[in-house]
């Protein structure tokens, strides 16, 4: 009986099969837009899209002009909270209030919920 080694997933790859997975179940909406997150070991970037017409409404980021002047590096976790601070105000201002919120595949932790708390303390719900 021969041993078949078992091939494992890259953590991108992996990360990738468990956003298709949740991505079948968050569906935005023009009322309720997706609110999908990235996030890199330097950057992390948000976006408020509109599945239905596959349209970016708004989207803020640690790498974009505005933010990178109040960020020390982007891959951390006081990054992440002032980008879901200019990501929530950017959506109020487009006329968003509610949003799904699309963690992307990464766990509910560290930057991700940073973000999160962050948008939700600035006015968005979700």
């Amino acid at each position: 009986m021969a041993i078949v080694p078992v091939r494992k997933l890259s953590r991108d790859a992996h990360r990738q099969r468990i956003h298709h997975r949740l991505r079948r179940r968050v569906q935005g909406t023009m009322d309720r837009p997706r609110m999908s997150v990235y996030r890199s070991l330097s950057n992390i970037s948000v976006q408020v899209i509109d599945d239905a017409t596959g349209r970016t409404l708004c989207s803020a980021g640690s790498h974009d002009k505005e933010t990178a002047k109040s960020v020390k590096g982007g891959g951390n976790v006081a990054a992440a909270k002032i980008v879901g601070k200019i990501a929530a105000e950017r959506a109020l201002a487009a006329g968003i209030t509610q949003v799904v919120f699309d963690r992307g595949g990464y766990r509910y932790h560290g930057r991700v919920k940073a973000l999160a708390d962050a948008a939700r303390e600035a006015g968005l719900k979700f």
